[in-house]
């Protein structure tokens, strides 16, 4: 298990990553609100050790609501144990376990069939809808999401035979990357594209002066899993969600 400290600052970069539409603080706890795309935006967590798990929860419930939203809290290694089994009792469901996964960057090769740029193009954000089957309500919400972060990033495309069939983007902060949101079309999966992808980010990266990398993966994504750990990538965390029963 990787030290508390570690995890504290890999879950800041991953919070700053991937921003949320709304944040708000709550006693140590992040709140995040971004009309229902992704759990990762959408969730309340423990920005610190140690905290008290008391008010988060009716605060929070207050917002989702207002939102139509279910509450789901994001459990990491950070938040104390009384709120897992607090949210168990009141009928939360724990849902998608999820892995943190962290890797030196170490001259990673790069594909001549993947593009890197320094900003999402329209093509980049109507592909990656695509390949994702995001729909015109989430997509709306989406790029919104892109186009908040506020730090370093890259937006990767690979093409099989001229066609864009691969996306992927990161984001580069305190020299580390985050890797998200890896895609590979229906109908091109298997052939090598998602790890294409991920060594033009670890690239771009290293290029960048960043030394290290993260990424989350579910832990039931066995082909991901294989993927990420072929490219060095080992477990540095675990956490899970807890989603209210509607």
């Amino acid at each position: 298990m990787t030290d508390q400290s570690s995890i504290r600052t890999l879950e800041e970069r991953a919070f700053n990553a991937w921003p949320a539409l709304r944040t708000l603080t709550v006693g140590g706890w992040l709140v995040r609100v971004s009309g229902g795309y992704t759990k990762r935006a959408n969730s309340v967590s423990a920005l610190a050790p140690d905290i008290p798990f008391g008010e988060v929860r009716s605060v929070a419930e207050a917002v989702f609501a207002r939102q139509a939203l279910p509450t789901i809290f994001r459990l990491s290694p950070l938040a104390p144990e009384q709120a897992d089994r607090a949210l168990d009792a009141a009928g939360y469901r724990s849902i998608d376990p999820s892995l943190v996964m962290t890797a030196a960057i170490e001259n990673p090769a790069m594909s001549s069939a993947v593009q890197v740029v320094d900003a999402p193009t329209p093509d980049w954000l109507a592909g990656f809808a695509r390949a994702a089957a995001v729909d015109e309500m989430q997509r709306r919400l989406h790029d919104a999401l892109i186009s908040a972060i506020a730090l370093p990033s890259a937006f990767a495309t690979a093409t099989d035979d001229g066609t864009p069939v691969a996306f992927g983007f990161c984001v580069r902060e305190r020299g580390m990357i985050g890797i998200f949101d890896v895609i590979v079309a229906p109908g091109h999966r298997g052939r090598g594209h998602g790890r294409s992808i991920t060594q033009a980010l670890l690239a771009w990266g290293c290029r960048a002066g960043a030394e290290r990398a993260y990424l989350q993966v579910g832990v039931h994504n066995e082909a991901a899993r294989r993927l990420y750990t072929g490219l060095g990538f080992r477990e540095a965390y675990r956490y899970h969600y807890r989603q209210q029963s509607t």
